[in-house]
């Protein structure tokens, strides 16, 4: 008997940045719309299902659009009442995903005006192969 084996792999093929900040998610949002010209807008959660049997664990998602080179933004909220969507990345307040290609100039200014904002502790770029919990990011 022919066994067939599937082999499965995440599409991890975007940019990470994790933010620390002591604000709500709409106040880092409009910060970061005001600061940088971004046009975050509030879209539906997302939702990750931690176990089967349970209900998903629903974590606030933001969402701005660039025609130009058709880049996608993400900002979604780390941590809810009931847990973290990285969990070994309980420090970090939001996660700031990039789909599509960026190039670094365009990167490091968008890090360096996150870390300009007085409400931001810290901006950094994380390579999401490296978590553990990577599927949790997985839209």
């Amino acid at each position: 008997m022919n066994k067939t084996y599937l082999k499965l792999s995440l599409d991890l093929d975007f940019v990470l940045i994790a933010i620390t900040a002591s604000l709500k998610d709409y106040m880092l949002c409009h910060k970061i719309n005001a600061s940088l010209n971004f046009d975050f807008e509030k879209i539906d959660d997302h939702e990750v299902y931690f176990n089967i049997d349970e209900n998903p664990l629903a974590f606030s998602k933001y969402y701005f659009f660039v025609e130009q080179g058709e880049i996608e933004y993400y900002i979604i909220n780390n941590r809810n009442a009931e847990g973290f969507l990285i969990p070994e990345m309980n420090r970090v307040d939001f996660f700031m995903i990039i789909h599509q290609y960026i190039d670094k100039e365009d990167l490091n200014f968008i890090i360096s005006g996150l870390n300009k904002l007085a409400d931001i502790q810290v901006a950094a770029q994380i390579d999401p192969r490296k978590l553990r919990s990577r599927e949790n990011l997985v839209m």
